[in-house]
């Protein structure tokens, strides 16, 4: 790992701008129609269960990244094994980020431009910024964090003014009783974003205050899970759950409904502007993992010279990764998360930490003595 160090607040906002990242874009929650906002606020709190695992790991291994501890849990050679698995998961979370980010671009604007030439551009600014090092993504953060949240002002309060909101859309809440939301929130909604914190055990030993890990991280997740609960709800609320449930990126389709006055209205580029900076940022700490991991498995001094040729290999599987859009998207709710999300977001961290508490328990035993 490089010699970066970065201050609690710091990560708090590159908490916020990754779980949020493309979760705003798309309809999450939608297969619970208008009690999507249930499912998520239910993912949160499952979601916030799982990341109190990464953080005992954390605890117990608070120097080291989730690729170095795995080796010392499981053994050498089992370890670099699991380790290999999660670098090649955390790509392909991040080629998943890069073709929604360019199916948006290529589906709404740029409608003539190859996907890739726009995810191109896309992924040499983020080799670009691992370059840099962490601290320095960690800094750009800081900036586009209040830009963003100015963004999100000025479109809710457009959006209340131009008499958008229908709560009736809302009702009937809980129509099919808990049972739907509840099996949103277990098979999507935990896994996609809050379980992704699974990817933040890379890079917790950056912080340069170990204690304050715990609340930051938690707090991060708070916050980014009432944001996105509060654009279910405006979604829902706009559109109706029909059409919620059916669009692809419903917040474009609520966006582009504004119009104020006869003069204020096509603000789509409000969205836009956040999908680049969202993408951006979900996508680098997705990337910079993988690089790192591989650095540190794999014994490379210096982790940038990797980052190109990874690189180009999150660009080429981004492309090759769906036929299409819907492909894409079925592939994401119904086959990632059963055999990806749930063993490396769930079961393998639960199983290291069984294995880590019996480990550390006998060496306080064996110091006590």
């Amino acid at each position: 790992m490089e010699s970066a160090k970065i201050k609690a607040y710091q990560l708090f906002v590159l908490v916020v701008l990754f779980e949020m990242g493309s979760a705003i874009l798309v309809g999450l929650g939608a297969q619970a129609k208008q009690d999507a906002w249930i499912a998520i606020i239910l993912g949160l709190g499952f979601g916030l269960g799982v990341f109190l695992i990464y953080y005992q790991l954390y605890k117990y291994y608070q120097d080291l990244p989730l690729t170095s501890y795995i080796q010392k849990i499981t053994g050498k050679w089992i370890g670099r094994m699991i380790g290999i698995g999660y670098i090649i998961y955390f790509l392909y979370c991040a080629s998943r980020v890069l073709r929604d980010f360019g199916e948006l671009l290529t589906t709404t604007i740029y409608t003539t431009t190859p996907l890739i030439v726009i995810n191109c551009l896309m992924i040499f600014t983020i080799i670009y910024g691992v370059h840099k090092g962490f601290e320095v993504i960690a800094r750009v953060g800081e900036l586009f964090f209040l830009i963003v949240y100015m963004m999100a002002v000025v479109g809710f309060g457009l959006i209340m003014f131009s008499g958008l909101i229908h709560l009736e859309n809302l009702r009937p809440i809980l129509e099919n009783g808990l049972k739907p939301a509840l099996k949103t929130a277990l098979t999507e909604t935990v896994n996609f974003p809050f379980g992704e914190m699974v990817v933040f055990t890379m890079l917790l030993p950056y912080l340069n205050d170990a204690k304050k890990a715990k609340w930051v991280c938690l707090g991060g997740m708070v916050l980014s899970g009432i944001n996105i609960t509060i654009t279910a709800v405006i979604n829902v609320a706009a559109l109706g759950a029909d059409l919620f449930a059916r669009a692809n990126f419903p917040l474009l389709s609520t966006i582009s409904k504004i119009q104020l006055a006869n003069f204020i209205e096509r603000l789509d580029v409000l969205f836009m502007l956040y999908l680049v900076i969202g993408g951006f940022f979900k996508i680098s700490i997705f990337f910079y993992a993988a690089v790192i991991g591989t650095a540190d498995i794999f014994g490379f001094k210096n982790h940038r010279k990797l980052s190109f040729p990874m690189g180009a290999l999150v660009l080429f599987s981004s492309i090759t990764i769906a036929s299409n859009y819907a492909e894409h998207i079925k592939e994401g709710l119904q086959i990632v998360p059963i055999f990806l999300h749930w063993p490396f977001q769930i079961l393998i961290p639960s199983f290291l930490l069984m294995i880590a508490f019996f480990r550390n328990r006998g060496k306080g035993k064996n110091e006590q003595a």
